[in-house]
């Protein structure tokens, strides 16, 4: 599938029009239901390939934070040839107790990956566990940028950031 399908393909699948709540607090017209298209195989694979090309010859892991970036931290991890990792929204409190799930060593550089970025909070909440721990983000990548504050944000506290889609691309203004 071509960038243009690709495109195509998440409007179709994930596009929503109405009245939404969304995990920023904000409302908002539309909604990009992720897991409408990260459940799809043509998708996930596109987004596989799309994650590895951030990586740099320095990555040694992709993360991606529950429950979104699961699946696309295993794509991306396929397409890569890279371990992926999960990184828990809280700690857990039973069984290792931890915030990761998968092999972590302090010094790993990581590719951290994000369905949708609005503002940024979730992922900025995963960075800094990550780097709490002695990890270094390299970059955060979203599959989707709703250009409503999480590049600024993100870029604010001192990661790169990058987006395969904004929602422009997506004709969505």
């Amino acid at each position: 599938m071509n960038r243009n399908e690709f495109i195509q393909r998440v409007k179709d699948t994930a596009y929503l029009t109405g009245h939404f709540v969304l995990r920023s607090g904000r409302t908002s017209n539309y909604y990009l239901d992720k897991y409408r298209f990260e459940t799809q195989p043509d998708i996930l694979q596109y987004l596989g390939a799309a994650f590895a090309e951030y990586r740099s010859p320095e990555t040694t892991r992709i993360a991606g934070a529950e429950l979104g970036g699961v699946s696309l931290a295993a794509a991306a991890s396929l397409a890569s040839g890279l371990p992926f990792l999960i990184v828990r929204n809280a700690k857990k409190g039973y069984g290792t107790e931890k915030f990761f799930e998968g092999i972590l060593e302090k010094g790993d550089r990581i590719l951290l990956v994000e369905d949708i970025a609005t503002t940024g909070g979730q992922v900025l909440e995963a960075a800094k566990q990550l780097t709490e721990f002695g990890c270094t983000v390299e970059r955060i990548v979203a599959v989707i940028d709703r250009q409503e504050g999480a590049r600024e944000n993100i870029e604010g506290a001192g990661f790169q950031f990058d987006a395969i889609l904004t929602s422009g691309d997506l004709g969505i203004k």
